[in-house]
């Protein structure tokens, strides 16, 4: 965890510093300043900040511990199981269909969503019954 703070820290910098440059030059160049790309950056330096801030106070809270891929090991030496993933399931795909209609529907047409939404439910349900039916079942 103390890798990714100080990546975090270094990036929140390098997001500070860019967000500067980009203004001055921007300054410079044109003779206004471009609002859109400096709050971007600027924002971007500001998440970094956060996420690292966060970071540091898990790691104080759990006493500050050295994690194994903060000294010589992988990331995945330290990685418990996490739970079963059905490599061969085709139901994420199809909530990822039945959203694109739904979203489909907010850019053309009311008409679609009626299509995606019960899709999308439909889609939900085999994968969450997946392991109870068929040749896969408990």
């Amino acid at each position: 965890m103390k890798s990714n703070i100080v990546f975090l820290t270094v990036f929140a910098v390098f997001f500070a510093l860019a967000s500067a440059v980009y203004t001055v030059w921007n300054y410079l160049a044109e003779g206004k300043i471009e609002i859109v790309g400096t709050v971007a950056i600027g924002l971007s330096a500001i998440l970094a900040a956060f996420i690292g801030f966060f970071l540091n106070l898990v790691n104080r809270s759990q006493g500050g511990i050295l994690l194994p891929e903060d000294r010589d090991a992988d990331i995945d030496d330290a990685d418990p199981e996490l739970g079963h993933f059905s490599p061969w399931s085709w139901w994420p795909f199809m909530i990822g269909v039945g959203l694109f209609l739904v979203f489909l529907g907010l850019a053309v047409g009311i008409w679609v969503m009626f299509i995606g939404v019960p899709f999308v439910l439909i889609s939900i349900v085999g994968w969450v019954y997946e392991y109870y039916r068929g040749n896969f079942g408990h």
